[in-house]
């Protein structure tokens, strides 16, 4: 089978089959991935954020 004539997943699922991707492809993915733990931690440090403020706010 041509490997463009293989069906290509248009998104990446926790715990797909890697096997039919190339190394670019595999690459591309970690990218994305690092992208989004990245975009994570922001939020995650801006809830952290406003809970100290919300925390400071209310102490007395």
């Amino acid at each position: 089978m041509e490997e463009e004539d293989r069906k290509r997943p248009s998104s990446h699922e926790v715990g797909m089959a890697l096997d039919v991707l190339s190394v670019e492809e595999l690459q591309d993915r970690i990218a994305l991935l690092e992208g989004e733990i990245a975009r994570i931690r922001q939020a995650i440090a801006a809830k952290g954020d406003s809970r100290r403020a919300a925390e400071a706010a209310f102490k007395i």
